[in-house]
């Protein structure tokens, strides 16, 4: 694999969408997959932490940001999601690509590790928001929380969906407890279409997932469950992460941070991200 010193940005198209991504840093291929309206930029502290030691690959998900849609009304589905992850390491690598995938990234990566045996070889999976990884009762219900989310957005706008979704989710949006000097990130014109992307289209494809839990546990690649040292014990992507430590026999790992610790606590996330993949 070709080192990328320095930051370059690039396009990928796919069936349906066009895929931005970037690309930087030397060392061995680490694919950051982001959670909700997450784009190529949202690990912006987090990533130089990062460069020294791994080539650091962050793109738009599409339907975010720079990733065009053919069909903008269409929901992209995880499995189509998985398959663009696929393609983009297809088209930078040769060889099996570390992985972080956090939230709704961490269940394509279980997509990927599924579908696509060698693609990957180590995926940390932060907190999945996986129902399926759960019993049907609970699974259920926290599969209409979710759609719950949709509905406010609609009713209420998204103000109260964010507030919403940090209580579902267990995300603190206080930045009390956050590192200094983080990049802002206001919510802006950008970022409020990736929302109502994400809760539009993205919520409904986790409603709908189709991940079978049983072909995670043939998958070669080795799949870490994630958590946040702040997440409150209480919410289900905790439970996903714990029912997905059973499922594959792997211990839980907790980061810094809570579930959005890759973004408020990026040196201190970057410091245990290398020192589990580069042990592992």
């Amino acid at each position: 694999m070709s080192s990328h010193p320095v930051a370059t940005t690039a396009t990928l198209q796919v069936p349906g969408a066009a895929l931005h991504y970037r690309i930087e840093g030397s060392g061995p291929l680490l694919l950051i997959s982001q959670s909700g309206e997450g784009d190529a930029d949202r690990t912006v502290d987090l990533v130089p932490h990062l460069t020294d030691t791994f080539t650091v690959l962050t793109y738009d998900r599409r339907g975010l940001s720079r990733s065009r849609l053919e069909d903008p009304a269409r929901t992209t589905s995880l499995v189509e999601h998985a398959e663009d992850v696929s393609r983009l390491l297809a088209a930078v690598t040769d060889e099996p690509a570390l992985m972080l995938g956090c939230s709704l990234g961490a269940v394509i990566g279980l997509h990927v590790a599924a579908r696509h045996p060698g693609r990957i070889s180590t995926l940390i999976a932060h907190e999945p928001v996986a129902p399926r990884l759960l019993p049907a009762a609970e699974r259920a219900r926290h599969e209409a929380e979710l759609s719950e989310l949709q509905h406010v957005h609609r009713t209420e706008g998204l103000p109260a969906t964010v507030r919403e979704a940090a209580r579902v989710l267990g995300i603190d949006t206080s930045g009390k407890d956050a590192e200094p000097g983080l990049t802002p990130q206001p919510l802006g014109e950008r970022r409020r279409a990736n929302f109502a992307y994400f809760i539009e289209h993205d919520i409904t494809a986790i409603v709908e997932d189709t991940l079978d839990p049983a072909t995670l546990t043939a998958a070669p690649t080795r799949i870490i469950p994630a958590v946040g040292a702040t997440t409150p014990a209480t919410v289900f992507d905790l439970a996903c992460a714990s029912a997905l430590a059973e499922l594959v026999g792997e211990e839980i790992h907790t980061f810094p941070g809570g579930h959005n610790g890759n973004t408020s606590h990026p040196k201190a996330y970057a410091e245990s991200l290398r020192a589990l993949l580069t042990a592992s």
